[in-house]
């Protein structure tokens, strides 16, 4: 199957062009060892999860919301007994998880390389404004891509906002991405193409059952095979 009517294609970010949620994991072991005298880690590991799931109204998608959700887990799980040093130690969790390195996934440049050819690139993406920008200022990627769109979410709405930007008509926009739920169902729900490529790693937030019998609906097992499905 050779797409021929694709005129955009779009990359989420994180574990999609680089690795993301493998960080994010790594400092919520180390929190949840931090505060292992109220609790045990698989029980704090909850507690975590469902203040970042009460928080996502007020803080969005990011490292931020993560760190603020952090504290407050902290403090509650505690009783309000947590002392300044702990909170310093969280707040320095945050800090690494900000300044982390960026690692592009396999075969992520070869295919930005390619398609930026013939196809004009955008990054659509999920998170903290400042620190997506800075992600892919690091990244050596941002040459490739002819607009940057970070979303508060993913919806139909926002698609179809970022769509009448880019004055293209649905069925010319790709989307490619790791979650499901985020650059997938809505996209398909707009008339678009969507592209799935797995991640081992994905955030709970972001777990939902695959449809099936959607024509639209692409997986491939690595990036590098979008370019087997697209004229270049």
């Amino acid at each position: 199957m050779i797409l021929t009517n694709v005129k955009v294609i779009a990359f989420d970010a994180d574990d999609t062009l680089w690795i993301n949620e493998p960080y994010f994991q790594e400092i919520a072991n180390k929190f949840c060892a931090l505060l292992e005298d109220f609790m045990p880690a698989h029980s704090i590991a909850k507690e975590l999860f469902k203040t970042e799931m009460d928080n996502l109204a007020l803080y969005g998608y990011g490292v931020k919301g993560f760190i603020l959700s952090m504290v407050e887990t902290a403090l509650r799980v505690s009783d309000h007994t947590i002392s300044a040093g702990v909170i310093e130690n969280i707040l320095g969790y945050g800090k690494e998880l900000i300044q982390k390195d960026i690692e592009l996934l396999d075969g992520i440049e070869h295919v930005l390389e390619q398609l930026s050819k013939k196809y004009k690139l955008v990054v659509a993406t999920k998170g903290d404004l400042l620190d997506q920008e800075r992600k892919l200022r690091k990244s050596g990627i941002e040459h490739y891509f002819h607009h940057t769109e970070i979303m508060s979410d993913k919806q139909e709405k926002d698609y179809i906002k970022l769509i009448k930007h880019l004055d293209i008509q649905p069925g010319e926009f790709m989307m490619i991405g790791n979650s499901i739920r985020s650059d997938i169902f809505p996209v398909l729900a707009i008339g678009a193409h969507a592209v799935h490529v797995p991640y081992h790693t994905t955030w709970a937030h972001e777990h939902v059952e695959q449809k099936s019998g959607d024509a639209s609906f692409i997986q491939l097992a690595n990036i590098s095979e979008i370019l087997d499905l697209l004229p270049l």
